[in-house]
C-alpha cells in the first residue's frame, strides 16, 4: 500500500476515566500529530477537545436504557440504533481497516460494519471482563456460603472468557498487552496476536514534581476503587505496619469508586484520599510517592505502574496479570507472589532506603525507554499485515473456511 491506510477507529472506553481510554485517546492523538487519516466512533461523555487534524469523530449518544459497568463505562442494548449512520459515515471515508477494542456496544457496530462492508477488521484486547466479573461478584455474594460464591464466580467467568474469545474470532489480528493474553487468544481464535503495549509521558510524569519532604514515607496507589483491584491487601500492610508499631508511613491514594468508604474505614488517618486527579495534579501526587502498591490481579497492562516508574516510583505488585511484565523484580521493584510475600517486601523497601533510593533511579531509567511513539508504530505494522491479510490470493479451499469461520463467528456471537 503506497498510501497510509484509512483507519476506522471503534473504541468502547474514549472519554472514560480508565487506562484503556488513555490508550486509546493517545492512539487518536498520535494520528492527528502524524497525519494518519482516521475515523472515531465512540460514545459521547464529557465535553473534552478532540484531536482534530486528519482525524474526524463520529459521538454515539447512549440511551436511558444503558447499563451501567463502572463509574464511567457503560453498555447500552439499543445502540445498534445508530449503525444506519455508522454505515453511511463508513461509505463515505471509505476505511482500509476498521480497529474494534472490546466486547461492548460501539466495537459491536464496528464488527457489523467490517462484516458488512467486507473491511478488514483487527482488534485489540484492553481489559480482562471475566475477571473483572468474577472479582465482583465473588464481593457482591459475601453473604453465601464461600463455596458458593465461588462456583457462581467461576461459572461467570469461564462464560464471559468463552463468549469474548468467541467475539475476537472475527478479526484477522488481535493485538494484546502482553504476552499471557498473546497466547491465550492464539489458542482460543486461531488468529494472529501481536503485542501492543503501554507506552508513558515521561515530561509529564518526573521526580521533578514532588512537593514533599517531610520524613513521611509515602505508599501509593492510583486507580479505581473497585473489588478487581484487590484493595484489602492495602489493609493488610497497614495493619502489619501497626502490629509492628510503626508511625512514620502514610497512603495517598488517587482514584474513587464504591471500595472508598471501607478503606477510609480501615485506613483511618494513616490515608489520604485525594479521589480522581489528571495532569499536572496527577503528576505531583504520583512524585510525592515513595513506593507504589499495585495489589490488582486482573490488570492486561498496568499503565499506572509506568506512570509511577517515571516519577521514580518503585512498585511492589501481583504475579498475576500484565503488571508482572513491567516491573523488573528486584529492579524497579517486586513481584509479589503471595500476601505475605506482598506485605514483606513492602516493609523490606520500608526499612531498606538504600535499596529504595536504588530502585528508585531504577525505576525512572526504565520508565525513559517506553516510548509511545515506539507502540504505535507497532500498530501501523499490524494494520498494514491486516490489509495484506484480507487482500492476498488464497485458494478457493482456504478462502471458504476463512469467510466460514469468520461469519460463523459473527453469526453465533449474534445469536448469543
Amino acid at each position: 500500500m503506497n498510501r497510509h491506510p484509512r483507519i476506522a477507529f471503534f473504541p468502547d472506553s474514549y472519554l472514560e476515566i480508565d487506562g484503556a481510554a488513555m490508550t486509546c485517546r493517545r492512539l487518536v492523538a498520535h494520528a492527528s500529530q502524524n497525519a494518519w487519516p482516521l475515523l472515531c466512533v465512540h460514545a459521547m461523555g464529557e465535553s473534552k477537545d478532540l484531536p482534530a487534524g486528519s482525524v474526524g469523530h463520529i459521538p454515539l449518544k447512549r440511551s436511558l436504557l444503558a447499563i451501567r459497568a463502572d463509574e464511567s463505562l457503560a453498555f447500552d442494548p439499543v445502540f445498534m440504533r445508530h449503525y444506519p449512520r455508522v454505515l453511511e459515515n463508513l461509505r463515505e471515508f471509505k476505511p482500509d481497516i476498521i480497529h474494534i477494542t472490546g466486547l461492548n456496544d460501539v466495537s459491536i457496530i464496528g464488527a457489523f460494519a467490517a462484516h458488512k462492508l467486507q473491511i478488514p477488521l483487527i482488534a485489540s484486547w484492553h481489559t480482562n471482563l471475566h475477571e473483572f466479573a468474577a472479582k465482583r461478584l465473588t464481593k457482591g455474594l459475601r453473604f453465601l456460603p464461600k463455596s458458593w460464591a465461588s462456583g457462581i464466580a467461576s461459572t461467570a467467568e469461564k462464560g464471559i472468557l468463552a463468549g469474548a474469545t468467541l467475539y475476537y474470532q472475527m478479526p484477522k489480528i488481535v493485538l494484546a498487552p502482553n504476552q499471557e493474553l498473546i497466547d491465550l487468544l492464539k489458542s482460543r481464535t486461531g488468529r494472529s496476536a501481536r503485542l501492543m503495549g503501554r507506552g508513558v509521558d515521561t515530561n509529564l510524569y518526573s521526580p521533578q514534581h514532588r512537593t514533599v519532604n517531610d520524613g513521611v514515607l509515602r505508599l501509593g496507589f492510583a486507580g479505581r476503587l473497585r473489588a478487581e483491584k484487590n484493595l484489602d491487601m492495602l489493609v493488610e500492610i497497614d495493619n502489619a505496619l501497626q502490629n509492628e508499631r510503626r508511625s512514620d508511613y502514610q497512603f495517598l491514594i488517587v482514584g474513587d469508586g464504591v471500595e472508598r468508604k471501607h478503606l477510609e474505614q480501615k485506613l483511618g488517618d494513616r490515608a489520604v484520599f485525594t479521589g480522581y486527579l489528571e495532569g499536572n495534579a496527577l503528576a505531583e501526587a504520583y512524585a510525592n510517592m515513595d513506593l507504589f502498591v499495585f495489589p490488582s490481579e486482573s490488570e492486561t497492562f498496568g499503565n499506572v505502574i509506568q506512570e509511577a516508574n517515571a516519577s521514580g516510583v518503585p512498585a511492589v505488585v501481583s504475579p498475576k496479570g500484565g503488571p508482572k511484565f513491567i516491573v523488573r523484580d528486584g529492579e524497579t521493584g517486586f513481584v509479589a507472589n503471595d500476601r505475605d510475600e506482598f506485605v514483606a517486601r513492602t516493609i523490606e523497601l520500608i526499612d531498606n532506603r538504600g535499596l529504595l533510593a536504588s530502585m528508585k533511579e531504577n525505576a525512572r531509567k526504565f520508565a525513559l525507554s517506553r516510548s509511545w511513539n515506539s507502540v504505535f508504530a507497532g500498530v501501523l505494522d499490524a494494520y498494514l499485515e491486516c490489509i495484506d491479510l484480507a487482500s492476498a490470493p488464497r485458494t478457493v479451499s482456504n478462502y471458504r473456511n476463512s469467510t466460514h469461520e469468520e461469519s460463523s463467528a459473527i453469526e453465533d456471537f449474534a445469536v448469543k
